[in-house]
């Protein structure tokens, strides 16, 4: 888990080391156990290391093989590297370390772009071949780990993250209006290739990028589940069902247990969690330590501490409670924004960012349950979309997920800003249309796992928690678990209110009280109701001299806000201030015009 940046030029001239340097700088938190970079006349290579896996210098990175002609960064956990590691071995290759990265680089020699698909687990790779001059860019089936790819005539520049990326220069930074409209529409989901600037993209996930010498590239689509009932499932019964998935995800929770340090998890005291929990105490690791945080809110609900000690008293976890109040929320803020990829609108992202802070002192790497809810039907759109026709899907979806239709947008921008068409329902229409999907719910559950959860909960523990220096591994994203809920029956998945199957599995393994409770939404009480210090900064922060020469944001529109603060809420709960005060915080800090 680290941070890598590059570039390669193409009109002869030398890459320039002092952007690589420039960025790497900026992905120093991501890889705070050493850093490195590698150059090649046209090509040259940047990482930041956080060890996890031999932690000798025999596993630092940008990592040369001259034997084979190859160099590689790596930014991610190959879960499955001992199984390949033995099966290289037995076709001639020899390995001077321990490391998934070295496993990595060979299993490019030996298979070429398709070494993608014998990889389990989350990365972002590129691939230098010294002899060709090509480079290929790769990035995990579900998105996990990041990659932002610049491109000006003569030259690509790539990096972890999109302020990384930025701090290199020579980026257009003009704000792209379609982009724009998703994040005000699409609760600041930003589906692949587009970010909010124009002279930037990001590898989809599942993509191999490969780029030639003379700059010419190609891209290829490697994994895209079928939401679809196989013919080998016939007859299975749901408690089949539910045996397939608990066997699943017991191998999910064990894979990223593989570690040379020891393994955490968030403890949140949802099903979720709870069950990933519940699972890496079965597998025996001594001393597991879970960690939870809560907010102290006179008068608000802030904490769910009453679940999460639940759990980690009938487990036996070594458990840690985060408690923090309304000057942490305010303090932390800039360091949050900071740290965004891209701006994040979710109420608990300063709250991730609070608690990686703290496990980042304890342990390097954690488990969490993100991903259930899109992959296992968990949220509360879903099984009213179960029965909705196919033709009326679109709108059907739209009206229960989407923050603003486009008039309601274009009520937000300035007039600069406005657009003469909608961008975004027809991109969801378009997405929900294609094949591939057998039935209403699974065509939204494709959509919220290749789109939603990649670009809203995805990035938020990745970027939260990698600013700390802590490596997030998420088991209900293994690429054979997605698989197998893709071809599960639909009603399965929407029984019990949601997560049906996954209820039946945790029954067995936990207490029911703690499974079939309401299910409950992480609480940041300073951020769902704006008041007090919290308030203050928004209003500086809409109203400040920069936001009004941006115009961006209408003052006609923001101004009875801040005068009635929580009067209007999104459909998530959170005052429609917060969304755009997280814009305009996060153009200001990464100087986006």
């Amino acid at each position: 888990m680290c941070g890598l940046c590059g570039e390669v030029t193409f009109d002869g001239s030398r890459a320039d080391v002092h952007a690589i340097e420039r960025m790497a700088k900026v992905l120093a938190p991501r890889g705070p156990d050493g850093a490195g970079t590698w150059t090649d006349g046209r090509v040259a290579l940047g990482h930041q290391r956080l060890a996890i896996v031999d932690l000798s210098d025999a596993g630092a990175q940008p990592m040369v093989d001259d034997e084979l002609g190859l160099a590689l960064v790596l930014n991610g956990m190959v879960y499955n590297y001992r199984d390949l590691r033995a099966e290289l071995h037995g076709h001639g290759y020899r390995f001077t370390s321990t490391s998934d990265t070295e496993v990595v680089l060979k299993a490019y020699h030996r298979w070429g772009t398709a070494f993608v698909d014998r990889l389990v687990g989350m990365f972002a790779v590129v691939v230098v071949e010294r002899d060709s001059g090509r480079v290929v860019l790769a990035r995990d089936r579900l998105g996990v780990k990041p990659l932002y790819v610049s491109r000006t005539p003569g030259r690509l520049r790539f990096a972890s993250t999109l302020p990384a990326l930025l701090e290199a220069g020579d980026v257009d930074t003009t704000l792209d209006p379609v982009a724009l409209h998703h994040y005000l529409s699409w609760r600041a989901v930003g589906p692949a290739p587009r970010t909010l600037v124009r002279g930037a993209e990001k590898l989809p996930p599942a993509t191999v990028r490969v780029v030639e010498r003379d700059g010419s590239q190609r891209d290829h689509r490697y994994w895209a589940p079928d939401h679809v009932r196989r013919p080998e499932h016939a007859g299975r019964s749901a408690e089949d069902w539910a045996d397939a998935v608990e066997d699943a995800l017991r191998t999910a929770v064990r894979r990223r247990a593989v570690a040379d340090v020891p393994v955490g998890v968030l403890l949140s005291g949802g099903l979720d969690s709870s069950l990933v929990t519940a699972l890496l105490a079965e597998a025996g690791q001594t001393g597991l330590a879970s960690f939870s945080i809560g907010f102290d809110a006179p008068g608000r609900d802030g904490d769910e501490f009453r679940w999460s000690d639940a759990v980690a008293r009938h487990l036996g976890t070594e458990h840690h409670r985060v408690v923090a109040g309304v000057d942490d929320v305010v303090a932390t803020l800039p360091h949050t924004v900071a740290a965004m990829s891209e701006p994040m609108v979710s109420h608990d992202t300063v709250a991730f960012d609070l608690l990686a802070q703290h496990v980042s002192r304890h342990v390097r790497v954690v488990q969490s349950g993100q991903g259930a809810d899109e992959v296992f039907a968990g949220y509360h759109w879903h099984a009213p979309l179960r029965d909705v026709p196919r033709d009326e899907l679109a709108e059907a979806y739209a009206a229960r997920y989407l923050e603003r239709d486009h008039a309601g947008t274009e009520r937000v921008l300035g007039p600069a800003w406005r657009l003469d068409h909608d961008p975004s329902r027809p991109l969801v229409a378009a997405h929900l249309a294609r094949p591939g999907a057998q039935t209403s719910l699974d065509a939204v559950l494709r959509l919220d796992t290749e789109v939603m959860l990649v670009d809203d909960p995805v990035m938020r523990l990745d970027s939260m928690a990698m600013a700390s220096g802590l490596e997030a591994r998420v088991p209900f994203l293994d690429h054979e678990l997605v698989e197998l809920a893709a071809a599960c029956p639909p009603e399965l998945l929407a029984a019990q209110g949601g997560k049906g199957v996954l209820k039946t599995v945790a029954r067995r393994l936990l207490p029911a009280e703690l499974v079939d409770r309401p299910k409950g939404y992480f609480p940041v009480p300073a951020v769902t109701h704006l008041e007090g210090a919290v308030l203050d900064l928004v209003r500086d922060v809409l109203t400040s001299p920069t936001a009004r020469a941006r115009g961006l944001i209408r003052p006609e529109y923001v101004a009875p806000l801040l005068e009635r603060p929580g009067e209007e809420r999104g459909p998530t709960g959170v005052d429609r201030l917060w969304p755009l005060a997280v814009l305009e915080m996060w153009l200001q800090t990464h100087g986006v015009r």
